[in-house]
Protein backbone atom coordinates (compact mmCIF):
# COMPACT_ATOMS: atom_id res chain seq x y z
CA UNK A 1 0.00 0.00 0.00
CA UNK A 2 1.22 3.59 -0.92
CA UNK A 3 1.66 5.59 2.11
CA UNK A 4 1.52 9.85 1.62
CA UNK A 5 3.69 12.03 3.96
CA UNK A 6 2.59 15.02 4.00
CA UNK A 7 5.45 18.01 4.79
CA UNK A 8 5.99 21.73 3.55
CA UNK A 9 8.65 22.61 1.52
CA UNK A 10 10.62 23.22 4.87
CA UNK A 11 10.67 23.06 8.63
CA UNK A 12 9.71 19.08 8.82
CA UNK A 13 11.27 17.80 11.96
CA UNK A 14 13.64 15.05 10.51
CA UNK A 15 12.82 12.55 13.08
CA UNK A 16 9.85 12.73 12.64
CA UNK A 17 9.75 12.05 9.11
CA UNK A 18 12.35 9.41 8.90
CA UNK A 19 11.71 6.90 11.53
CA UNK A 20 7.98 6.35 10.86
CA UNK A 21 9.12 6.47 7.09
CA UNK A 22 11.05 3.32 8.15
CA UNK A 23 8.64 2.17 9.82
CA UNK A 24 6.13 2.27 7.12
CA UNK A 25 8.80 0.80 5.04
CA UNK A 26 9.61 -2.24 7.20
CA UNK A 27 6.19 -2.98 7.44
CA UNK A 28 5.75 -3.61 3.97
CA UNK A 29 4.36 -0.61 2.93
CA UNK A 30 5.69 1.97 0.57
CA UNK A 31 6.60 5.57 1.35
CA UNK A 32 5.56 8.82 -0.71
CA UNK A 33 6.34 11.99 0.24
CA UNK A 34 4.24 14.50 -1.06
CA UNK A 35 4.39 18.08 -0.56
CA UNK A 36 3.77 21.26 -1.25
CA UNK A 37 5.84 21.97 -4.03
CA UNK A 38 8.47 19.84 -6.06
CA UNK A 39 11.96 20.10 -5.54
CA UNK A 40 13.78 19.05 -1.75
CA UNK A 41 12.23 19.17 1.55
CA UNK A 42 14.43 20.62 4.12
CA UNK A 43 14.12 18.80 7.11
CA UNK A 44 15.35 20.26 10.56
CA UNK A 45 16.41 18.78 13.93
CA UNK A 46 14.83 21.38 16.02
CA UNK A 47 15.86 24.73 15.05
CA UNK A 48 19.23 23.54 12.96
CA UNK A 49 19.02 22.48 9.56
CA UNK A 50 19.18 19.02 8.99
CA UNK A 51 19.08 16.56 5.92
CA UNK A 52 17.46 17.19 2.81
CA UNK A 53 14.80 15.12 0.98
CA UNK A 54 13.60 14.82 -2.47
CA UNK A 55 9.76 15.23 -3.23
CA UNK A 56 8.17 12.15 -5.00
CA UNK A 57 4.43 14.29 -5.76
CA UNK A 58 3.16 18.00 -4.99
CA UNK A 59 -0.06 17.90 -2.86
CA UNK A 60 -1.71 20.19 -5.66
CA UNK A 61 -1.18 17.51 -8.33
CA UNK A 62 -2.41 14.14 -6.02
CA UNK A 63 -5.23 12.57 -5.31
CA UNK A 64 -6.18 10.64 -2.17
CA UNK A 65 -7.15 7.89 -4.07
CA UNK A 66 -3.39 6.91 -4.81
CA UNK A 67 -3.18 6.31 -1.28
CA UNK A 68 -4.09 4.01 1.74
CA UNK A 69 -3.20 6.04 4.77
CA UNK A 70 -1.23 9.57 5.15
CA UNK A 71 1.51 10.43 8.21
CA UNK A 72 1.65 14.02 9.04
CA UNK A 73 5.14 14.42 10.65
CA UNK A 74 5.44 17.41 12.96
CA UNK A 75 7.90 20.10 13.44
CA UNK A 76 6.76 23.54 14.41
CA UNK A 77 7.34 25.20 11.34
CA UNK A 78 6.02 22.34 8.74
CA UNK A 79 2.17 22.29 10.09
CA UNK A 80 1.94 25.85 10.18
CA UNK A 81 3.27 26.28 6.67
CA UNK A 82 0.35 23.12 5.89
CA UNK A 83 -2.16 24.99 7.90
CA UNK A 84 -1.82 27.68 5.37
CA UNK A 85 -2.12 25.57 1.82
CA UNK A 86 -5.33 25.17 0.64
CA UNK A 87 -4.68 22.35 -1.43
CA UNK A 88 -2.43 20.47 1.63
CA UNK A 89 -5.54 21.19 3.93
CA UNK A 90 -7.85 19.56 1.70
CA UNK A 91 -5.28 17.23 1.23
CA UNK A 92 -5.97 15.85 4.87
CA UNK A 93 -9.96 16.33 4.86
CA UNK A 94 -10.06 14.42 2.35
CA UNK A 95 -8.37 11.13 4.27
CA UNK A 96 -11.28 11.63 6.63
CA UNK A 97 -13.49 12.08 3.79
CA UNK A 98 -12.91 8.93 2.61
CA UNK A 99 -12.56 6.62 6.02
CA UNK A 100 -8.67 6.19 5.48
CA UNK A 101 -6.51 6.45 8.33
CA UNK A 102 -4.24 9.01 9.68
CA UNK A 103 -1.22 9.08 11.81
CA UNK A 104 0.02 12.99 13.66
CA UNK A 105 2.57 13.35 15.31
CA UNK A 106 3.88 16.40 17.76
CA UNK A 107 2.76 20.08 16.08
CA UNK A 108 1.42 18.24 13.20
CA UNK A 109 -2.55 18.58 14.41
CA UNK A 110 -2.39 22.03 13.74
CA UNK A 111 -2.89 20.91 10.00
CA UNK A 112 -5.85 18.70 11.28
CA UNK A 113 -7.78 21.75 12.96
CA UNK A 114 -7.58 23.73 10.07
CA UNK A 115 -9.21 20.61 8.20
CA UNK A 116 -11.80 20.86 10.97
CA UNK A 117 -11.43 16.62 11.31
CA UNK A 118 -10.42 16.94 15.44
CA UNK A 119 -14.25 18.01 16.36
CA UNK A 120 -15.42 15.15 18.61
CA UNK A 121 -11.97 13.17 18.25
CA UNK A 122 -10.09 12.21 21.39
CA UNK A 123 -6.13 12.68 20.30
CA UNK A 124 -2.49 14.15 21.83
CA UNK A 125 -0.24 16.57 20.69
CA UNK A 126 2.54 18.18 21.72
CA UNK A 127 1.24 19.92 24.66
CA UNK A 128 0.98 23.78 23.78
CA UNK A 129 -1.60 22.57 20.80
CA UNK A 130 -3.76 21.76 23.75
CA UNK A 131 -6.06 24.73 24.28
CA UNK A 132 -6.61 24.95 19.81
CA UNK A 133 -7.51 21.08 19.99
CA UNK A 134 -9.85 21.82 22.74
CA UNK A 135 -10.86 24.89 20.82
CA UNK A 136 -11.43 23.11 17.90
CA UNK A 137 -13.92 20.33 19.51
CA UNK A 138 -11.50 17.73 19.93
CA UNK A 139 -10.36 15.83 23.88
CA UNK A 140 -6.72 16.67 24.41
CA UNK A 141 -5.19 13.54 25.91
CA UNK A 142 -1.56 13.53 27.58
CA UNK A 143 -0.63 10.07 26.46
CA UNK A 144 2.50 8.48 24.48
CA UNK A 145 0.10 7.85 21.56
CA UNK A 146 -3.92 7.71 21.27
CA UNK A 147 -5.68 6.00 18.59
CA UNK A 148 -8.95 7.23 18.22
CA UNK A 149 -11.46 5.10 16.46
CA UNK A 150 -14.48 7.30 15.65
CA UNK A 151 -15.87 7.64 12.14
CA UNK A 152 -15.42 7.34 9.73
CA UNK A 153 -11.65 7.65 10.26
CA UNK A 154 -8.89 6.05 12.50
CA UNK A 155 -6.74 9.03 13.95
CA UNK A 156 -3.43 8.08 15.26
CA UNK A 157 -1.57 10.94 17.59
CA UNK A 158 1.18 11.83 19.46
CA UNK A 159 3.24 14.18 21.38
CA UNK A 160 6.39 14.04 20.48
CA UNK A 161 9.86 12.31 19.69
CA UNK A 162 10.42 10.52 22.20
CA UNK A 163 7.12 8.74 21.72
CA UNK A 164 8.27 7.77 18.07
CA UNK A 165 8.56 4.34 18.69
CA UNK A 166 5.41 3.45 20.32
CA UNK A 167 3.92 5.74 17.59
CA UNK A 168 5.17 4.02 15.14
CA UNK A 169 4.19 0.32 16.50
CA UNK A 170 0.20 1.86 16.76
CA UNK A 171 0.30 3.26 13.32
CA UNK A 172 1.41 0.50 11.40
CA UNK A 173 -0.70 -1.91 13.01
CA UNK A 174 -4.08 0.36 12.27
CA UNK A 175 -2.51 0.57 8.31
CA UNK A 176 -2.00 -3.00 8.26
CA UNK A 177 -5.62 -3.43 9.08
CA UNK A 178 -6.08 -1.51 5.95
CA UNK A 179 -3.71 -2.90 3.74
CA UNK A 180 -3.27 -6.87 4.32
CA UNK A 181 0.52 -6.36 4.85
CA UNK A 182 1.17 -7.56 8.84
CA UNK A 183 2.89 -4.64 10.59
CA UNK A 184 6.30 -6.34 11.48
CA UNK A 185 7.79 -4.09 13.41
Amino acid sequence: MLIAFLTAHEGVEQVELTQPWQAVSDSGDKPQLVSTRSGRVQAFNHLDKADSFPVDQVVADTSVDEFGALVLPGGVANPDALRMDADAVAFVKAFFDAGKPVAAICHAPWTLIEADVVRGRSLTSWPSLRTDIRNAGGEWVDEQVRVCEAAPSTLITSRKPGDLEAFCDAFTAEFAKVSGVGASR
